[in-house]
This record gives structure tokens, C-alpha cells and sequence, in this order.
């Protein structure tokens, strides 16, 4: 089995992240102990999950000698925010597809994390529909590969097995961080979408011989669709490893009751995720992804899942660009009208 570290990592990102206690919303919801662990506070281009995975991914752009990064994501993507920022630190040109699943407003296509690409200089594409935006993003690659440009592909959410390395890495990280606070801990909650997450944490507990529960709450899916996605990836990931089979299959929990009506579109719970979290902890949640994913961990607290004897964590991926790109979910005002 090959070490984690025989592979080629560019240094990007602020590590380890802080693990903090979330005491306030831990006693509103009378429930277990909320722990937080702030990948959102990576600090590439104001942080987030993907991040860990970049390293891995630029460590290979790099090696393969690379000029243009390509990737591919949504208009408010966190991760091509972060792709975009990684190829500035690193000096290459980077190329991106977006793609307008998500119709909104003129907010969601000008602020955000799309002002942030375009002040990094990124080249933006657009498509309107895709049936494998993946695919659509590795003929951008190779329509630049033959115009003179060496490029270097990254697929939706940084997700391949190269980028989950960033969190089989991260699960020896979160787990040294547990021992020392000596923490019992009866789940991990997080959003779940292009599974590099999932699957690599679920991977890196599992070699380490830790069966702490990982809950994937889905942003775009539902659960009985994401978990063979995630399977999959987990797969792959062991083989590039070459570990056998280490996580079994019950282990892969992603529960489909919170992303409706669908990808980047607002619901009520995730309005109260982000608003509780804020005006409780002053932490910033974001609309698509931890918010939904700290609306299913609020439900499973209500519902009975956790007792108060019980401590949680909370994996903030990050995201909270995206806020400003939804100004008319998040209207209360609190300044008596002034």
C-alpha cells in the first residue's frame, strides 16, 4: 500500500484547521455538544473544503508540468472559486466552465463567489445545459491543448481520487485533534455532493481503524443516488492506494431530506440553519452547502438521533461567499427601520 505522503502535494491552505465548541447552539437545541471543525478557515480565497484536495491536484498539475488549469462548477461554485485562486498562488492560467443550473436573480450572476472569479482573472465559459458538465469541461481542455496550452483537468469539486487525498488526510488530522481534546464522538455531519468529502474522510477514518459515524447530508441529490457516487469514488481511492477494500459499504450515510427544491435553491430550514448560526455563534454558514448540511444536523437533534450526553461534529466546508449572492433570502432587517 503506498503512504499517503509518496504523493506530489503543493502547499495552498492554513492547517490544521481550528476544531471549536459550539456552546451556544449546542444548549438552544438542548442536545449533544456541537463541535465545529473550520474547514472553512483553510484560507485559499477565503477558504473551504476543496482546498485539501487542491493541494493534491496542483502537487500533480505541477509534476505533469502544466500552464492552464480547466475546471468545471456551477456560477457560485466554491470550488472553482478556490481552483481559481490556487492556479494565481502557483502561476498558472486557469479556464472554467460554469454552468447556469441554478436560476435565480441578477445577484446570484454578479456577486459572490463569481465577482471573486472574475477579480482573479480567471478566462469564464459558460454552457446552459450539459449532460456531463465533466465531459463538456475536458473538451474546453483539449480544444486549449491544441491551440499550444498544457493543461491539466479537474473535474467537478476537485472529486477524483487525487483530490480525496485531502481528506484521508484530514481524518488523521481531526482525529489527533479529537485524542487531544479527549473527545468520545458518536458522529461527523457534513455536506455531501461531489463526494470527494465523504469519501475520503470515510477512507481515512477506516485506515486508521476509526468507526466514528460520517453523516452526509446531500446538497443536489437524493441519499439512495448519492451513496453508490460515493461508493464508487471510495473505490477508486483505495485502488490508487493500492489498500484493499477498507470501508464497507453500510458505512456510506447520505440523507437526501434537506437539498429540496434542489441544487443552490433556498429552503426554509437552511434560512434557519444560517440565521441560528450566525446571531448564536457568529458563524457564517452558506446557502447551498453547509447550510443544508447544518440543517440536517439540527433536525437529527430534534428528532431524538443525540442525546445530551453525546458529542457531534459539525465539518464546515465553507461557502460563505456565496451569502451576498442571495441578499433577498436573508432580508430581516434589525435596525427598527432606521
Amino acid at each position: 500500500m503506498k503512504d499517503i505522503s509518496e504523493f506530489a502535494k503543493q502547499s495552498l491552505g492554513h492547517f490544521p484547521t481550528p476544531l471549536e465548541p459550539l456552546f451556544n447552539l449546542s444548549r438552544a437545541l438542548a442536545g449533544p455538544q456541537i463541535f465545529v471543525k473550520r474547514d472553512d478557515c483553510t484560507g485559499l480565497a477565503s477558504g473551504g473544503n476543496k482546498t485539501r484536495k487542491l493541494e493534491y491536484l496542483l502537487g500533480q498539475a505541477l509534476h505533469q508540468k502544466a500552464d492552464t488549469l480547466v475546471t468545471v462548477g456551477a456560477v457560485q461554485s466554491n470550488h472553482v472559486r478556490q481552483t481559481i485562486a490556487a492556479a494565481a498562488k502557483v502561476g498558472l492560467r486557469c479556464e472554467v466552465l460554469l454552468l447556469r443550473e441554478v436560476k435565480r436573480d441578477q445577484d446570484y450572476e454578479t456577486n459572490g463567489n463569481i465577482l471573486l472569479d472574475r477579480l482573479m482573472g480567471a478566462t469564464l465559459h459558460y454552457c446552459e445545459t450539459s449532460d456531463d458538465l465533466n465531459a463538456d469541461g475536458q473538451r474546453l481542455a483539449d480544444d486549449l491543448d491544441r491551440s499550444g496550452a498544457k493543461t491539466f483537468f479537474i473535474p467537478a469539486g476537485g472529486s477524483n481520487p487525487i483530490g480525496s487525498l485531502g481528506y484521508v488526510a484530514c481524518a488523521r488530522e481531526l482525529v489527533d485533534q479529537v485524542m487531544t481534546e479527549k473527545l468520545k464522538i458518536a458522529g461527523i455531519f457534513h455536506a455531501t455532493g461531489s463526494q470527494g468529502t465523504q469519501a475520503g474522510l470515510l477512507l481515512g477514518l477506516a485506515l486508521i481503524n476509526n468507526s466514528t459515524p460520517v453523516q452526509g447530508i446531500t446538497v443536489s441529490r437524493p441519499g439512495a443516488q448519492q451513496v453508490p457516487l460515493v461508493l464508487r469514488l471510495i473505490r477508486q481511492t483505495e485502488h490508487l492506494l493500492g489498500c484493499p477494500a477498507t470501508v464497507d459499504d453500510k458505512q456510506v450515510l447520505c440523507d437526501g431530506g434537506y437539498y429540496e427544491p434542489g441544487y443552490g435553491q433556498p429552503n426554509a430550514a437552511m434560512i434557519e440553519a444560517v440565521e441560528i448560526c450566525a446571531r448564536l455563534e457568529g458563524l457564517f454558514l452558506d446557502p447551498v452547502y453547509s447550510g443544508k448540511a447544518m440543517a440536517g444536523l439540527i433536525d437529527h437533534i430534534r428528532r431524538g438521533r443525540y442525546t445530551a450526553n453525546d458529542t457531534v461534529i459539525f465539518l464546515h466546508t465553507g461557502g460563505q461567499t456565496a451569502l451576498s449572492a442571495y441578499p433577498s433570502v436573508f432580508n430581516t432587517r434589525q435596525d427598527g427601520g432606521r
